[in-house]
Parts: C-alpha cells; sequence; structure tokens
C-alpha cells in the first residue's frame, strides 16, 4: 500500500495553529495574511520585480551575516541558495500577498522569510515549518 501524503501541515505561531496546504512554502503568518487580507488577490500582488528584489536583500543579508559570524557556512548557503531561486522567478506561486497591508509590509517580508526558510530546508531534507 503506498502511503499518501497529507494535503496539509500545520503550523504554529503566536496567534495558535493554522492548517497550510502541503504544497506551499509559506508558513503561518502568510496564511492569516492570505485570510485577513483578501482584496484585490487577483489583480494586486507583488510582481516580479518585487519578488527578485526581496530576494536579493534576503540572499546579501545571508552572506553579510555569514561574513558578522551570525550564520555558519551551511545555514548561509541553504539560505543564499534559496534566495537565488527567488530571485530566478523558480518560486513566484508562493508569494500569494497584495500589496495592501497594515503597517510598513511585514506581511510582505514574513511571508518572504517563510519562504526562503521552507526552500532551505526543503535543500537541506528537512521538513517544512521546522
Amino acid at each position: 500500500m503506498t502511503a499518501v501524503a497529507p494535503s496539509t501541515r500545520t503550523e504554529h505561531d503566536s496567534i495558535g495553529a493554522i492548517e497550510i496546504d502541503a504544497t506551499r512554502l509559506w508558513g503561518a503568518q502568510t496564511e492569516r495574511s492570505l485570510h485577513n487580507f483578501p482584496i484585490g488577490r487577483d489583480r494586486y500582488v507583488w510582481g516580479r520585480e518585487v519578488i527578485e528584489a526581496i530576494g536579493l536583500v534576503k540572499r546579501a543579508a545571508a552572506a553579510a551575516n555569514l561574513d558578522a559570524g551570525v550564520l555558519d557556512a551551511e545555514r548561509a548557503g541553504l539560505i543564499e541558495r534559496a534566495a537565488t531561486d527567488v530571485v530566478a522567478g523558480e518560486l513566484d506561486e508562493h508569494f500569494p500577498l497584495v500589496v495592501f497591508q497594515t503597517g510598513s509590509g511585514t506581511q510582505t517580508n514574513m511571508n518572504a522569510n517563510e519562504v526562503i526558510a521552507n526552500r532551505a530546508n526543503q535543500l537541506h531534507g528537512s521538513p517544512l515549518g521546522g
């Protein structure tokens, strides 16, 4: 008998548990934002240029944190590889948030962190949401 992969995974944040489509690289914060800010999802999502720029910033941050001794070489390398996938457009489908948000784009920043962390987990052979 073949095991069937679960269709969702449970992640936890400061608010509690939330179910996320198991095929998605985003995490709890992005999922909550999708539920809380549904307006304009068909028209006003971030464009390729913005997603690419976010990937460039996150890749540079990983390199800087390696240089500063904050990250070890393995972790920095995994984050840089994941951010490179973002820059290349390979993960655009995992950036579903609309431009209408509260504050200063915290949800988009968290979306990027979750996607890059989960992609790094995949590259490492670790489970998502870890």
